[in-house]
C-alpha cells in the first residue's frame, strides 16, 4: 500500500456535478438511473451535504461518496475513487466521514450498498467493520 494522502473531505456543489459524473465513467460505474447532472442536482436540493467528495493536496477531485440519512438509517451510495488515486486512503477518509455526519445526525444503523462484482469494494468494506447482510435481496424499480 502506497503511503496515505493527507485528504480533503468537502461538500459537493452544483459547480461539481459535472466533474463528479466524469469522475464515474472514467472509474467504470455502471450508470444507473439516476447518474445524471439534473439526479445529482435533486440530491443535492434534498439534503446539500449528502454528496462527500476527496480531494488530495493538488485540489483535483478523486473521490465520492454519498452520504443519505432517511431518518431511520444512515446509507452510503457511490463509494469511487480515481483508478490512479486507489489504496491510498481516499475511501476511508469519506466512509469515517459519512459515519461521522451520520452520527451527528442520530443514525444508529449504516448501510453500505455495492454492486456484487467488485471484490475489493466488499473488502475495503469489510477492512471497516461492515459485514454483508445474510438474507437481505435488493428489488429496484425504475
Amino acid at each position: 500500500m502506497e503511503a496515505e494522502e493527507s485528504w480533503q473531505i468537502r461538500t459537493a456543489a452544483a459547480v461539481d456535478l459535472e466533474t463528479v459524473l466524469e469522475l464515474w465513467r472514467e472509474a467504470g460505474v455502471p450508470a444507473g438511473a439516476t447518474d445524471t447532472k439534473r439526479g445529482l442536482e435533486r440530491l443535492l436540493d434534498r439534503d446539500r451535504e449528502s454528496l462527500l467528495l476527496a480531494t488530495p493536496a493538488e485540489g483535483a477531485i478523486v473521490g465520492t461518496l454519498i452520504v443519505a440519512w432517511d431518518g431511520w438509517r444512515g446509507s452510503f451510495y457511490r463509494l469511487v475513487v480515481a483508478p490512479g488515486w486507489r489504496r491510498r486512503g481516499a475511501a476511508t477518509a469519506l466512509v469515517r466521514a459519512g459515519e461521522r455526519r451520520l452520527a451527528e445526525l442520530g443514525a444508529v444503523r449504516l448501510t453500505a450498498l455495492l454492486t456484487s462484482d467488485g471484490p475489493a469494494a466488499a473488502s475495503l468494506w469489510e477492512s471497516l467493520g461492515y459485514r454483508s447482510q445474510p438474507g437481505v435481496s435488493r428489488f429496484v424499480k425504475e
